[in-house]
């Protein structure tokens, strides 16, 4: 009698469906959530999320820009081995045979699909997707800046002005950095992507035989932070905190110590420093497009308790790298090698979670996704992927995967390449026949990057020690700007 049951456990084990996979992603979402500590932020369900999960508190992305992290955390690769470096080309263009994360899980079996912002704007791959990925065609705006896009347009081609592409003077300029609008959350583009995925998880309900990796992409809180209304009104703009490092890394290169201007684009955006009201209400936006984004995450947790989906799906909430709203002079941008940059949210929950409601200190990086990922649905390991499983932290929060995170970007055609560790962010910056560049901060005096202190003499042995590191991993590269379309 006990032969023929574990022999029945055995076969229903070997037949059991694979776990379902969920994949959330956030657009230009810092680690400010309450999961993380914050006390200003609005974050119920995300908090939620992370009752019922794990809070990963030191996620770091291979590269701080929307496109090439969101290609190496799909690919599994680092930008050293794709090759990307800048939003416009595909995956595909540098390396036509790879077989990407969702790929992987298509090959075996798994119903794949993209809904929202996956890959990026224009970009995609369809051999990743089990159907065509799909773009919600709500706006992200009013209807009163949509009419005022359009009339900025014609005003432009009355006097024969060819409005550019993105820049200032393009169409942005007429786009505000921030509205509260009245209307529905299924109105606006993020709440009509929750709904469409929503409807998508229903339909998978109907067919729990077949396992899905379902992945739904917000575009919010990236600039500009546009949101319904009722979000707004979840917060006091005059008891907002606002940074107080408002000053560049000190001791930095000059042409390291950057950030994007895409913010600058936008109507209304004064030059310089801004005026303390207007920062507050550049906060009030971003918060509010955070907590539009939670309440949507919500939804989806809702639906898939309702279908029963949740007792066989795991859940993964990343945001493809961290923001600033104020630190080092930098408004809503990211776009360097720095802490704030880098630095990503990453919640994790699955069916079997053994430590719910706990948060690890590991290092870990948005290529470990993939195999992560593989290894939790029980796939084959896929030689390509170049990150680690993280299931090893998941049954253990004081397990360690990693002894440092790696992150990437080019400036002034240096290309920069930095090891964030326990103690230390160590950068450095290569050029063809240029002296190669070196930053260097304290992680537990300085955790948020205010002074570099590599040309301390005190720290010249660390420096050799973490280059030596370094450079055994990655061998020095050159950045190479793309060839013209």
């Amino acid at each position: 009698m006990r032969l023929l049951l574990a022999l029945a456990c055995t076969l229903a084990s070997a037949f059991a469906t694979p776990p379902n996979v969920l994949f959330i992603a956030s657009d230009d979402m810092r680690p400010q959530l309450g999961c993380y500590g914050d006390t200003t932020v609005k974050s119920p369900n995300i908090d939620a999320l992370a009752k019922r999960g794990m809070v990963f508190q030191r996620s770091y992305v291979q590269q701080a820009l929307c496109s090439p992290s969101r290609i190496s955390m799909l690919s599994g690769r680092y930008p050293a081995t794709t090759g990307i470096f800048e939003i416009g080309r595909t995956l595909r263009t540098t390396l036509p045979d790879i077989t990407t994360l969702p790929q992987h899980f298509k090959n075996n079996g798994y119903h794949t699909r993209s809904l929202g912002k996956i890959y990026h704007e224009g970009i995609d791959d369809e051999a990743s997707w089990t159907v065509r990925a799909w773009r919600s065609k709500k706006p992200r705006t009013s209807a009163a800046t949509q009419e005022g896009v359009k009339k900025y347009i014609q005003d432009a081609k009355a006097r024969g002005v060819v409005i550019p592409d993105k820049g200032k003077g393009s169409r942005m300029s007429a786009v505000p950095a921030f509205e509260a609008v009245e209307c529905a959350d299924d109105d606006l583009l993020d709440g009509d992507c929750a709904s469409n995925a929503i409807a998508q998880l229903r339909e998978h309900a109907k067919t729990p035989a077949q396992p899905f990796f379902l992945a739904v992409g917000f575009s919010n809180p990236h600039v500009p932070w546009i949101s319904p209304k009722r979000y707004w009104d979840l917060y006091d703009r005059s008891k907002l905190p606002l940074a107080t490092n408002t000053f560049l890394p000190k001791g930095a290169p000059q042409f390291a110590a950057t950030s994007g201007n895409d913010f600058r684009w936008y109507a209304g955006v004064p030059e310089g420093e801004l005026p303390e009201p207007y920062a507050r209400e550049c906060l009030h936006g971003y918060l509010a497009a955070i907590s539009y984004v939670d309440a949507q995450v919500g939804r989806l947790m809702a639906a898939l308790d309702e279908t029963g989906l949740a007792k066989n799906t795991i859940i993964v909430f990343w945001s493809d790298h961290g923001y600033y709203m104020g630190e080092h002079t930098w408004w809503g941008s990211k776009h360097n090698n720095y802490e704030g940059a880098t630095r990503n949210c990453l919640v994790i929950s699955t069916p079997d979670m053994k430590h719910a409601g706990e948060k690890t200190e590991a290092l870990v990086q948005s290529v470990d996704l993939a195999p992560t990922l593989t290894e939790l649905c029980g796939l084959p390991a896929s030689t390509g992927f170049q990150g680690r499983s993280l299931k090893p932290v998941l049954d253990d929060p004081a397990a360690a995967v990693n002894d440092a995170a790696y992150s990437w970007y080019p400036k002034a055609g240096y290309l920069g390449l930095t090891m964030r560790t326990d103690k230390w962010r160590y950068v450095e910056w290569t050029k063809p026949g240029a002296k190669t560049e070196y930053e260097l901060y304290n992680m537990v005096h300085d955790p948020q990057n205010n002074v570099n202190v590599a040309d301390k003499p005190e720290h010249t042995k660390i420096i050799e020690a973490l280059g030596k590191r370094l450079r055994e991993k990655f061998p020095v590269q050159e950045f190479k700007n793309p060839q013209p379309k």
